[in-house]
C-alpha cells in the first residue's frame, strides 16, 4: 500500500501501522441494519486521510453503500499484536485518472478489460474516526509487557491503544 504524509501524528501513526498490511476487512450496513465484512486490498491512504479500494460496481457491498455511506475497515497484525480499527465514510468514483495513479496488474484477474471495464470503480473511504493498539515491536518485549503486567498490574509496557478523532483535524 502506498501512505502519503499524513497532517497529524496520529495520522502518521495509523499510516504507518496499516502500510505494510495487504488486505482490510470492509463492513458495510446492510438494509435490515445487519453487519456485513469482506476483504478488500487497499491501494493508497492520502493525505487528506482517504483510503482507496478498486472494487466492483455490481458487488452486493454498493447497494449497501448507495443505501448507508458508513463503513468501517479492520485492519490487523497479529504477528506484531497490532490492530486498528477505522469508521468512514465511503464513496464511489470513476475518475480515470486517479484510476490510472492506483492501477497494479494485480486487479487484472478480477477485471480482465482492465481500465476500460464498466464494472471498474474506485471506492474512497473517508477517515471519520480510528482507533489503534501498538505493541511493542519484539515478541521478546511483548513478553515483558506481559510478565510485567501479570506481576505489577501495571500495563504500559504491553502497548499503546490511542482514539483519533480525524473529522476534526484534517478536514
Amino acid at each position: 500500500m502506498d501512505t502519503e504524509k499524513q497532517t497529524t501524528d496520529d495520522l502518521e501513526k495509523i499510516a504507518e501501522l496499516i502500510g505494510d498490511i495487504k488486505f482490510a476487512m470492509l463492513t458495510t450496513v446492510a438494509s435490515d441494519g445487519s453487519l456485513r465484512s469482506r476483504p478488500l486490498s487497499t491501494l493508497k491512504m492520502d493525505t487528506q486521510a482517504r483510503l482507496w479500494f478498486f472494487t466492483s460496481l455490481s458487488s452486493p457491498k454498493m447497494d449497501e453503500i448507495r443505501e448507508d455511506t458508513r463503513v468501517g475497515l479492520t485492519y490487523e497484525r497479529p504477528d506484531k499484536q497490532d490492530y486498528v480499527s477505522i469508521s468512514g465514510t465511503a464513496e464511489v468514483t470513476r475518475d480515470k485518472e486517479k484510476m490510472k495513479e492506483m492501477w497494479t496488474p494485480w486487479i487484472k484477474p478480477w477485471f480482465p478489460a482492465g481500465l476500460d471495464d464498466p464494472d471498474l470503480v474506485l471506492l474512497k473511504v473517508s477517515i471519520d474516526e480510528a482507533e489503534y493498539w501498538d505493541a511493542p515491536g519484539s515478541a521478546i518485549m511483548r513478553a515483558y509487557g506481559f510478565v510485567k503486567a501479570m506481576t505489577t498490574g501495571k500495563t504500559d509496557a504491553l502497548g499503546t491503544n490511542a482514539k483519533v478523532n480525524v473529522s476534526s483535524t484534517v478536514r
